[in-house]
């Protein structure tokens, strides 16, 4: 899963980073290489924010002439993942939490873009809903 951003210098080099599908990220790196990095940080922070609202996590478009694009960490795109399966099954934390036999704050963690879960507790909370993790390797 990746976004497309625009990068724009602006002054002393700075470079302001922006993202068409989340209109809500702004951040602004030293260079084009810690523009990215900041992206990404942004990007997941932005995710983390739609989830804590409990709103639909939009679908990345298609970079545009121009665009970079980030991609997230297979981790956190399976979490963004059980954050789309649960909404899809209408699934709170709470009973999500009673499906797995843990305590409510153990959902909190695994869907935390920010916690370094096991991808094997993201996986066993979406089999626990229907779903699974396909992971693909491909050539750069």
């Amino acid at each position: 899963m990746f976004y497309a951003v625009k990068l724009t210098p602006i002054e002393r080099g700075e470079i302001m980073v922006t993202c068409p599908d989340l209109p809500e990220l702004t951040t602004v790196g030293d260079n084009e290489v810690d523009a990215l990095r900041e992206a990404l940080d942004g990007i997941e922070s932005t995710l983390l924010l739609y989830m804590q609202e409990r709103r639909d996590i939009p679908e990345p478009s298609a970079p545009k002439r121009g665009q970079r694009v980030v991609q997230l960490p297979p981790l956190s795109v399976a979490k963004v993942g059980l954050y789309r399966a649960m909404r899809a099954k209408g699934l709170s934390k709470a009973e999500l939490a009673r499906r797995l036999g843990v305590p409510r704050p153990s959902v909190d963690r695994l869907l935390d873009l920010r916690h370094l879960s096991k991808l094997e507790q993201v996986q066993g909370a979406l089999e626990a809903i229907g779903y699974r993790i396909e992971l693909q390797v491909l050539a750069a």
